[in-house]
């Protein structure tokens, strides 16, 4: 069956499986008409191309994310002997050596420990703090925006979550270029078309970025700063993290603080700009910012793939699963999920409250959240206030992946203000 005359599909609903290939440009280029249909005929079902169960409604998903009976670990409560699984392959050896630290991909009490340490840097009153700076850096580009038709993900969009991750870690800024190029090259491990190629390519990235960190650190060690990466090193101190757990924080927090926060950013734009008139006018206070960012998330999310394993033996939504087993969580689905929100598919910037999974839920909810939300209601009102007649010139171009859903190039130009 093909779904609209473009995405082939084929769901049966009775025997709840699915089978579509998510690299087909069809279907992440725009995924939502097929979320709206498996969300009507079946919304927990077996991919046959992720290879296991995958759950698509809101409320499916917020279960999942907060019964701990799930988790990204499960080597805490198993054997990878238990599990039939083969020892870690000998290529990617540096990759999965940050993996194994990463607050990312570990449970209570790691997860616990390293967690309540960085939140530190993520207090309210410190992300607030920021506003000045977010908003002067946003302003900054925009004054170098030149005067023909640019790419708005590279001028704009980009710039302003790598740039605000590296003050915030405490690394100098004119390393960012090169923080990206780790970045985009490690996180291809977390995508569905993985090769051998890529995990080689993605383990000498995370090699280089572990020593690159290592480094600053044992300069920051001399030269203490007000920045995240001191904090990390106090608690070394302390006893209370390694210099290992030191440098996989590091790296989780530099590429989470960007990868997901530009595709946020700049499908942010995209909507505004195919969607609205006049933008600014759903951006004139911090209350009105903050709505239309939570429906942006909803309509638009940066992350549509999140996996956690199966803890214990149990059935969930009809279905049995064993110790090991994984589950895949629909992020891009949920705020598409009419049970959660009316009229899913309409973009309503001044929706009184968008639902959506765009930070995760329970243990594993994003720490950056606050910085996030932050970045893009202040880059978004400078933007639109200082460009009010921004507007696109070529059809969005759509990054050839699924699971980090965003733009490779926004083509916009605009008559500058006298």
């Amino acid at each position: 069956m093909v779904l609209d005359g473009s995405v082939p599909l084929q769901l049966d609903a009775t025997a709840r499986r699915l089978s579509l290939d998510p690299r087909d440009p069809r279907f992440y280029r725009d995924p939502y008409d097929v979320y709206a249909r498996i969300l009507a005929e079946c919304p927990v079902v077996f991919w046959e191309q992720i290879g296991c169960w995958c759950f698509f409604g809101d409320r499916e998903v917020n279960t999942i994310l907060r019964d701990r009976r799930f988790g990204r670990d499960v080597l805490h409560v198993t054997t990878r002997e238990a599990l039939g699984w083969p020892e870690p392959a000998a290529h990617t050896r540096d990759f999965d050596a940050i993996d194994g630290n990463s607050l990312l991909e570990r449970e209570a009490p790691f997860h616990t420990r390293i967690r309540r340490l960085v939140s530190k840097a993520f207090v309210s009153r410190r992300v607030e703090a920021l506003k000045p700076a977010i908003a002067a850096l946003a302003n900054e580009l925009v004054d170098a925006f030149p005067s023909g038709p640019f790419n708005i993900i590279d001028a704009f969009a980009g710039p302003i979550p790598a740039r605000m991750i590296a003050r915030i870690m405490g690394v100098p800024e004119s390393t960012v270029p090169q923080l990206v190029d780790w970045s985009h090259r490690m996180i291809t491990m977390y995508g569905v078309a993985r090769t051998h190629e890529t995990e080689v390519d993605a383990n000498a990235a995370a090699a280089e970025f572990a020593a690159f960190l290592r480094e600053t650190i044992r300069e920051r060690r001399d030269t203490p700063a007000d920045d995240l990466l001191t904090i990390l090193i106090e608690a070394e101190a302390l006893e209370l993290m390694s210099e290992p757990e030191i440098v996989s924080t590091a790296i989780l927090l530099l590429n989470a603080g960007h990868e997901a926060s530009v595709h946020a950013l700049g499908n942010a734009i995209r909507l505004l700009l195919e969607r609205t008139t006049q933008p600014a006018q759903y951006l004139a206070d911090d209350w009105s910012a903050g709505q239309l960012v939570e429906e942006a998330l909803r309509h638009a999310p940066p992350l549509h793939l999140f996996k956690r394993f199966v803890l214990e033996d149990l059935e969930v939504a009809g279905v049995s699963f064993t110790t090991g087993e994984q589950v895949a969580l629909i992020y891009g689905a949920t705020g598409r999920d009419p049970k959660a929100n009316a009229q899913p598919e309409q973009f309503d910037p001044a929706r009184m409250r968008a639902t959506h999974t765009s930070f995760g839920a329970g243990v594993h909810f994003c720490v950056g959240a606050p910085l996030a939300r932050l970045e893009l209601a202040t880059a978004l009102r400078v933007l639109f206030t200082r460009c009010p007649e921004l507007r696109l010139v070529e059809p969005p171009v759509v990054k050839d992946s699924w699971h980090f859903h965003g733009l490779d190039q926004l083509i916009v130009e605009f008559t500058p203000l006298s």
